[in-house]
């Protein structure tokens, strides 16, 4: 018994001392309204962008670079560029692309000191490669998401988007495209000391 009692104490105090050892990895950080000054630089984008089309019952996946400037607390502009793939039943994949400059705020509102709701709106133009049913087109495309950007470095933001898209083709005979998204990604804040 005594064998078993000293084994236990000294597993006990073995653990107890090496736990001090063990450092935790950083999941987030405490920025406060730094990132987001007047005069700042946001760089990053959506890695991830899942959506579905109510029209066409079609999937599509993004990858949308952005890069914005903050032209006042908590305000940044900027320009979006990206390129996707949809899939279509019972017709080749067609691939897309988007430019569109976009505005986003910083809702003052629920925020901690590691993380901001924001909002962001684009308007721009869209395009897709031809398919067996359609040709080639250019669309005019907007959209407005809601997000969460949760800090993980004093400089890097993992965000969360959900929002509305909308497309509607120049041609005579097209029809809108509208449905939902949801996008994970990352932004690197540039300029605050």
């Amino acid at each position: 018994m005594k064998k078993v009692l000293l084994s236990l104490m000294l597993v006990a105090l073995a653990t107890t001392s090496f736990a001090q050892d063990i450092k935790v990895p950083v999941s987030s950080a405490e920025v406060g309204t730094s990132p987001i000054k007047q005069g700042n630089w946001i760089v990053g984008g959506s890695i991830g962008s899942l959506g579905y089309s109510f029209e066409g019952e079609n999937f599509n996946i993004n990858v949308l670079p952005q890069a914005g400037y903050f032209i006042s607390d908590g305000v940044a502009i900027g320009l979006t560029a990206g390129a996707g793939l949809q899939t279509v039943k019972h017709e080749k994949n067609v691939w897309s692309y988007k430019v569109a400059p976009f505005a986003r705020y910083y809702f003052p509102e629920g925020a901690s000191s590691t993380g901001r709701f924001f909002g962001q709106g684009d308007i721009g133009i869209s395009g897709s490669s031809a398919t067996a049913a359609q040709k080639s087109e250019t669309s005019f495309a907007f959209g407005v998401n809601a997000g969460y950007a949760h800090f993980i470095t004093r400089n890097v933001a993992l965000e969360g988007m959900l929002g509305y898209n909308y497309s509607k083709s120049d041609a005579a005979s097209a029809k809108a495209q509208n449905g939902l998204g949801l996008s994970v990604g990352f932004q690197i804040y540039l300029g605050h000391k």
